[in-house]
């Protein structure tokens, strides 16, 4: 059987980011349905790669917890550190119960960044290049920065992407929508199931 040449890559599935007691959130409710379809689509992803063999890497957000790390040229960075997010060691950069790392499985990778881009200062492309990947199914939170940036990075390096994007989400659903039209120029996107598919067996 050939290996997949695909990897997917979960970015920011972590408790200030998903969690009711969050510190970030990006606008979803407690309660709201936005948010359990967000959960739902970003497991049913994770659960769906494991089931095809294909490699995830999990990116992570943290910085030091006196944020001496953050450069803080941009109000997002500014605003990291203003409301005490994300700090490594602490509960909020961990990642949320169900969307976290698979214990003990040679599959699944973890990359921690203190930027936008996931690639940007990170191992990420050398680890994709050692999986054999060139495809990439992405997805995470929130859409217009971590996602967006991360996938115009891939693109600019030479990987072909497609976005699950109900397994994405922003504060403000028209600017998810923007962010999809804007990256729809160089990547695919589409619901989980026909990312996974993609995946699978490209079209």
């Amino acid at each position: 059987m050939t290996a997949p040449d695909a990897a997917v890559l979960a970015l920011h599935y972590q408790n200030d980011v998903l969690h009711p007691d969050g510190k970030i959130r990006v606008g979803l409710d407690a309660d709201g349905t936005a948010r359990k379809r967000l959960l739902e689509r970003a497991s049913a992803l994770l659960t769906g790669a494991r089931a095809a063999g294909l490699p995830i890497v999990h990116v992570r957000i943290a910085f030091r917890p006196d944020y001496a790390d953050l450069l803080a040229n941009c109000d997002i960075f500014r605003n990291v550190a203003a409301i005490g997010a994300v700090a490594e060691g602490q509960w909020g950069s961990a990642f949320y119960e169900g969307l976290q790392p698979l214990s003990g499985s040679r599959r699944e990778f973890v990359v921690k960044h203190t930027r936008i881009s996931a690639f940007y200062g990170t191992p990420l492309e050398e680890t994709l290049r050692v999986l054999g990947a060139r495809r990439l199914v992405v997805a995470g939170v929130a859409t217009h920065s971590v996602v967006e940036g991360t996938v115009r990075h891939a693109a600019d390096i030479g990987f072909d992407v497609m976005v699950a994007q109900d397994a994405c989400a922003s504060a403000d659903p028209a600017v998810h929508e923007a962010s999809l039209a804007s990256m729809r120029l160089i990547a695919r996107t589409g619901p989980v199931a026909q990312a996974l598919r993609w995946a699978a067996a490209p079209d």
